[in-house]
This record gives structure tokens, sequence and C-alpha cells, in this order.
């Protein structure tokens, strides 16, 4: 799973001392930094968090609600997909499935989901274009939990009575939406890596962290190829794995792509973010060869994670909280998909964008249920696993393909819109 962490600085900043606002509608206080008293401040804005639940609206507590009611749900799911098939065998409008594992279980999840999907296109439909801090709809989004946790569960019960049909064609739809959210995620992901990089190489931080940014470039770079040594040592242990040896050696041409391009000499990105990026496609490349049947012959590792139980719930466990965690990261990152140019913030400004917040847990319920019936309805998942499948192991390779695609369309199209820019004036008559 990957974590899209994008602009989580700017609106980190933009939260804090929003608990300690007091009353609602009241504008949050802006207050910089200065590097001192951090756990106390740290407490100090949490219990003003915690008392801005009964105190008025608090969109930074609110996101973290948001993220457990998500999470919530993918354990709902999951115990509907491994232990539910006795409750699911009892609805008759299952009785499509003819009591067969697999379909009752993926049927369950989608049900699931869409509930999920339901609530929280609910949201985005109720507070999109939200502005500022005194708008109602601000109350909505961070008040009224009882009305909406009655909404969140009735949302959940009302799939259970929908036809076959009607879920079997959401489960269509939901390819679309989740592969939407891979999407955004990778771009949220990708920007804040560039971000980090520009950051990193402004006059201010270049003179006073070169040593530490070099090392750390060094060792991304020595990650990287060491884990792409390692892929070739485990998943292709023989020449009749050539599958695996074209994954795995398209994703050192991209690592090697990617850095030639940071370091020409029109776009001379530094070496900083090519690294983190090589990290970045190497995991997905590895995640996506762990996503490959634990039939299949080359891919050995999987096969001792899944005999050994304590491995396997541990692996489950950690991929679960990266899903909520990336879809909570990549939901208050709502600049990821802003291409043009924004005003400067106001003090009443809302500190993220709730539409946008709400739009990407509505496309993340679609990905659960990809991945917990491995983008696949119609094969059997064992359990405690997740994402296991050709279908996975294609979508995360493909995400893998396209991830260093746009890294490498956000350094070229300023020189290519330059170059254009400049020949427009050249050729125009003066």
């Amino acid at each position: 799973m990957t974590l899209g962490l994008g602009s989580m600085g700017d609106a980190e900043a933009g939260m804090a001392g929003y608990g300690g606002s007091g009353g609602a509608g009241v504008p949050p206080t802006r207050e910089r930094d200065d590097g001192g008293g951090g756990g106390g401040r740290f407490v100090e804005e949490w219990c003003c968090a915690w008392l801005g639940l009964f105190m008025g609206p608090n969109p930074m507590l609110a996101r973290y609600v948001y993220a457990l009611i998500f999470l919530v749900t993918n354990l709902l799911a999951w115990t509907v997909r491994d232990y539910g098939h006795p409750f699911l065998a009892e609805l008759q409008r299952l009785k499509v499935c003819q009591g067969a594992q697999y379909c009752l279980g993926a049927e369950g999840v989608l049900r699931i989901s869409l509930g999920c999907f339901l609530f929280f296109f609910v949201m985005f439909l109720s507070t999109v274009n939200t502005r500022k801090v005194h708008d109602c709809r601000n109350s909505w989004h961070s008040e009224w939990w009882p009305v909406k946790l009655v909404l969140w569960l009735g949302l959940t019960a009302v799939p259970f009575f929908a036809p076959s049909p009607l879920v079997q064609l959401y489960g269509r739809v939901a390819h679309f939406g989740a592969g939407a959210f891979l999407v955004i995620q990778l771009v949220s992901v990708t920007r804040f890596i560039k971000w980090l990089n520009d950051c990193c190489r402004s006059e201010t931080n270049k003179k006073k962290c070169h040593m530490q940014i070099l090392v750390v470039s060094i060792g991304t770079y020595i990650g990287s190829f060491l884990g792409i040594i390692m892929m070739y040592v485990w998943y292709a242990p023989s020449p009749t794995c050539k599958l695996n040896i074209l994954f795995i050696t398209i994703t050192l041409v991209l690592v090697q792509l990617m850095t030639f391009v940071s370091m020409s000499s029109k776009v001379k990105a530094g070496y900083l973010a090519p690294g983190l990026m090589g990290v970045y496609v190497v995991f997905l490349c590895w995640s996506a060869i762990r996503s490959e049947p634990h039939t299949e012959i080359c891919n050995k590792k999987a096969a001792i994670a899944t005999s050994a139980d304590w491995l396997n719930i541990a692996s489950f466990v950690i991929a679960v909280i990266v899903i909520v965690a990336a879809t909570f990261s990549t939901g208050i990152d709502s600049k990821c998909m802003q291409f043009k140019k924004v005003e400067a913030e106001e003090e009443d400004d809302i500190p993220y964008g709730f539409g946008f917040f709400h739009l990407v847990f509505a496309m993340g319920a679609m990905y659960f249920a990809m991945i917990f019936v491995g983008w696949n309805a119609h094969q059997t998942m064992e359990k405690w696993t997740i994402d296991v499948g050709w279908a996975s192991t294609w979508v995360r390779i493909g995400n893998e393909w396209l991830a260093a695609i746009v890294y490498i369309w956000m350094l070229v199209a300023p020189v290519v819109w330059k170059t254009r820019q400049v020949g427009s004036s050249d050729a125009s008559p003066t």
C-alpha cells in the first residue's frame, strides 16, 4: 500500500490551534511553531481537540473520527468475507450464489463497501464547495455525530436488501472508482516527494542540510538497488520465471530513467527526488509480485508467509492500517488535484477541502472492496489474505509504471512549456 502524504504539512499548519478557538464558527488562530515545547504543544492540541468535540465544530478532530468509521467498515468487510458465510447463506437474495463460498464472501464485501460508499458520497454532496468556517456545512461536517452514526449504520444495512444484480453492477463500477483512487494517491505521493526535494534544495536548506541530504539520497539508491537484487534472488530463482524477471528489469530501467531525467542539464532536479521515487517504485514492484497467487512456483516467499499464521495475520493487519492511513492522508491533500494557482488563504478558510476529503473516502470504499476480493469477485480468497491474484498483480504493476510516468512528466512539463513560451515570443511580431 502507498501513503499519499502530499501537502500534509500545509494542512497541519492551517489547523494548528483550531480546537482551542472556543465556540462554533470562530476562525482558528494560526501560529508558527517556533520549535520549542513540542511534547507539551502536542498534548495541548489534543486536549483542545477533544474538548472541541463538545464545544463547537472541529474539522481537525472530525477527520480522525471519519478515519475510525472507515477502519471499522474495513474490519466489518473482512469479518463478513472470512466468517460471515452462515449469515449470508440465510439471505434469500444471495441464493444466486448457490452456496459458493467465494460468491458469498465477495457479495458480502461488496455490500459493505456499497454502504460505506453511499455514506461518504452523501457527505461529499452535503459538504462540497464549503469555503469558510462560518458556513453551516462546517458544523455538519464536524458535529452531529449521533445523526451521522445512525446514517452510517442505516446505509451499511440497506445494501443487504438490494438485489444481487445491483450489487454486481456496483462491483464493476468499483473497479473504476478504485483505479481513480490509486491515481489520486500516486499523484499525491509524487507531488509530496517533489515538494520535499524542492524544499531541501532551497538556498536556506541546501547550505544547512547538504550532508544530510547527500546521506539520505545515497541511502535511497542503495536501498533501491538492494531491493531489486533481493527480488531477483527471491522471485526469479530460475530463467523460467520470465514474468517476474520482466517486472523487476523494467523497475530497474525506470529507476535509472528517473535518475537520468532528474540529473539532466535542462531539468536539474537533484538526486534526492529520484532516489525516493526509486524506493517507491521498487516497493510497488515488490507488492505486485507478492500479490501473485500463492500457488505460483516463482513466488516461494508468499507461500512461506501463508504457512506461517502469525506472519500472515500480521501482514493482513498492517495492510488494513495502511489502507486507512493512505485514504486519510490522500483525503486531506486536496491541493494534489489543483492545477491552477489558488488565492492566498484567509483566517476564516476551512483547513482542508471537505468535499474532496469525503470523495476520496468514497473511492477508498471501492478500493478496499477490490483488494478484499483480489479485484476479481469470482475467485476464492483465503482467510487473512488481502489483494492476492493476477488481477491484483497487474493493477499494482500498472500503478508502478504510471507513478514513474507521472514523476517524469512533472519534471519535463515545465521545460516543455517554457520552451513553447520562448518559441511563441520569438515568433510573435515585434
